[in-house]
């Protein structure tokens, strides 16, 4: 956008008033940050979303075989105790007072209810935060190959913190802390991705300039 450019529209948004002629001119005086700004508030409600799903998996799920069904997989080392580190480590049985059990069925309700959270966060932020008018299939090929590689670094990064926050929580409240602690593990998931995926969207959700008559 020219320097004419964002003159008149900064002239035609002095026109618009109270609050909504405020956020135009800011907008266009501060693109960037107006757009994290908006990309902040949807990831939050996307968040809530996935605090409201899980639990509602969880217990659909738990009551199933596939919680006997060990899921185990990507080995990259091993814990200070010698044991297998894995990138996705959940053993069969029941939530331990370490967090790892849940089988099959727990990695599922992780990843279902991430899986449903990023398809609306995809729609919304293209739409919504920046407006984009590209290609929707090659911005969605990009926008899944980044999802990809960033579960594959949280779920590498959750065994650092998630056996103490269960530990804690487990320990001290019961059943409810179990809860808890998958609160506090999906929120930190979701902070990982909301400051990874801002950049990412700013690449792939460019807008074409409008052609001009």
């Amino acid at each position: 956008m020219t320097a004419l450019e964002q003159a008149a529209q900064i002239e035609k948004a002095s026109d618009i008033s109270g609050i909504k002629g405020v956020w135009q001119r800011f907008k266009i005086a501060h693109p960037t940050i107006a757009q994290f700004f908006v990309f902040f508030i949807l990831s939050n409600v996307v968040t809530i979303l996935q605090m409201l799903m899980m639990p509602i998996l969880r217990g659909v799920l738990d009551g199933t075989s596939l919680v006997q069904m060990a899921f185990q997989v990507f080995p990259i080392g091993h814990n200070p105790d010698g044991s297998q580190y894995y990138i996705f480590n959940y053993a069969a049985g029941a939530i331990a007072g370490d967090g790892s059990g849940g089988g099959l069925a727990y990695f599922l309700s992780v990843q279902i209810t991430m899986g449903i959270a990023q398809i609306i966060n995809f729609f919304a932020q293209r739409n919504v935060t920046f407006k984009s008018n590209g290609s929707i299939w090659k911005a969605a090929f990009w926008y899944v190959l980044a999802y990809v590689v960033i579960t594959l670094v949280a779920g590498a990064v959750q065994g650092l913190y998630k056996a103490p926050i269960y530990n804690i929580l487990m320990g001290s409240m019961g059943g409810i802390g179990e809860t808890a602690a998958d609160f506090i593990t999906m929120i930190i998931n979701s902070a990982i991705s909301f400051w990874v995926f801002f950049p990412i969207f700013k690449v792939i959700f460019r807008s074409k300039p409008a052609a001009k008559k």
